[in-house]
């Protein structure tokens, strides 16, 4: 089985419909969020097909995305009652 490894996520969006298309993009691969910033589970494969899908969305002109790895290694931090991110031996996929 593939190993899913945390990124982060984030997009500026400055057109309404496109910012929504982007949502529901994100929306499909996120394990959680904090408005438009997505913590994602993703194998190389997923990794791929959510760049295709977000650059068929965005204006690479007007728009700005981000997709960052986090190491894997790195420890993780939480704050107040938020609890661990962790890679659960399932996801739902629609």
């Amino acid at each position: 089985m593939t190993k899913r490894i945390l990124h982060l996520a984030a997009y500026d969006v400055s057109d309404p419909g496109r910012l929504r298309e982007a949502l529901v993009v994100l929306k499909g691969y996120a394990s959680g969020r904090q408005k438009s910033v997505f913590e994602c589970f993703l194998t190389p494969a997923e990794r791929r097909r959510l760049l295709g899908q977000i650059r068929a969305v965005l204006n690479l002109h007007e728009d700005r995305f981000f997709l960052v790895r986090l190491d894997p290694r790195g420890r993780i931090r939480t704050l107040g009652i938020a609890v661990k991110p962790t890679d659960p031996p399932w996801f739902y996929v629609d």
